[in-house]
């Protein structure tokens, strides 16, 4: 018994793998690449921060020059220049000091 499983397991498999190659090769033949998306090259990076600088574009704007996610433009830019102000009094401050100054969620102490 345990071999005929084995064997049906081993056909399954045979047929995933046969079925991902034909559609990997249909959608490269409809132009479709697969993969993650290419990071922004130093120079583009450095674009980004000056554009971002200068207030010139917003982050959706750039973004979109480089075909890519606000999120992946936010990760490039200069993180001294994204810091809270000074940590005020309260719980607010005391979240804000532990963070390092940091933007991030409130969360009680």
């Amino acid at each position: 018994m345990f071999g005929v499983l084995s064997v049906l397991a081993e056909l399954q498999r045979e047929l995933i793998v046969a079925n991902t190659d034909d559609k990997l090769a249909s959608a490269r033949a409809r132009g479709r690449v697969g993969g993650r998306r290419p990071k922004p090259t130093p120079d583009q990076a450095e674009l980004a921060q000056q554009l971002y600088d200068a207030r010139e574009k917003t982050v959706q704007q750039i973004a979109d020059m480089f075909n890519g996610p606000r999120s992946t433009v936010y990760g490039h830019l200069d993180r001294e220049k994204h810091r809270a102000p000074p940590a005020e009094e309260g719980r607010r401050g005391k979240a804000l000091k532990a963070t390092g100054g940091l933007l991030a969620p409130w969360c009680p102490s």
